[in-house]
């Protein structure tokens, strides 16, 4: 195998054969990361703003004195769970991914700053479908039946109205915003990544479930094409 191109991690999952490569990219002279489900790129290192920008605006919703528990639904390569923890009034983060591989890439080590995430005290990583948890009474905490946080934050699907699976579009219901709703405190937040501009009617969703909402449009350079990519991020309180 060539110093250019490395699988570093290769597994068959429910939701198909996932694997973790790692590249050179020659022409922009940097390491890359990527993700893929069979032969579908799901993530990659070199477009990760709107991913860090989810965390910061999930947060930001919050008031200046709160010290948040929050829960991050899929860990992915990281990005989101790190910006988390980066906000020093964070009291705690429970990250849920559905596939224990995904996981153990971090605690591996297999992926740059993983350390952040397994050594923090104030960070867990849980294997759980995050749907499910959603949509049950005990929550996201397996140690914690019930708890309630303050921030859920949510990067799994490509966009509500493109799925992974075709059980996770309930959560995009009203009835599905109000079962995850009931897992947070009273003035929580929810945030969701989409690939997709702001959908409104899925705005429309979080209207009738939340007392605000918003969508944020987040534009970044796109070093592959030479101009700008944009994704969304919702945010309800």
């Amino acid at each position: 195998m060539s110093a250019r191109f490395e699988e570093l991690a290769w597994r068959e999952t429910p939701i198909g054969e996932i694997s973790l490569r790692r590249r050179l990219d020659p022409r922009l002279g940097v390491e890359v990361y990527e993700v893929k489900i069979d032969d579908e790129f799901l993530m990659s290192s070199l477009f990760t703003v709107a991913e860090i920008e989810l965390a910061r605006l999930g947060l930001a919703a919050l008031p200046a004195c709160a010290r948040p528990d929050v829960v991050v639904g899929g860990l992915g390569l990281g990005y989101t769970a790190r910006a988390v923890l980066e906000d020093p009034r964070v009291g705690s983060l429970l990250v849920v991914d559905a596939v224990g591989e995904v996981i153990s890439w971090h605690e591996r080590g297999l992926l740059p700053e993983a350390a952040a995430l397994t050594t923090d005290p104030r960070s867990r990583l849980v294997e759980g479908d995050f749907f499910a948890m959603a949509a049950g009474e005990s929550g996201f905490d397996p140690d914690a039946p019930g708890r309630r946080f303050d921030a859920i934050l949510l990067d799994v699907d490509h966009s509500p109205r493109h799925v992974l699976a075709p059980a996770n579009a309930d959560l995009y219901t009203v009835a599905g915003m109000r079962r995850l709703a009931a897992h947070l405190r009273p003035g929580g937040v929810f945030a969701l990544w989409s690939d997709d501009p702001p959908d409104a009617e899925f705005e429309a969703v979080l209207a009738e479930v939340f007392d605000e909402a918003a969508a944020h449009v987040v534009a970044f350079p796109n070093p592959l094409t030479g101009g700008q990519s944009a994704n969304t991020v919702y945010v309800a309180i």
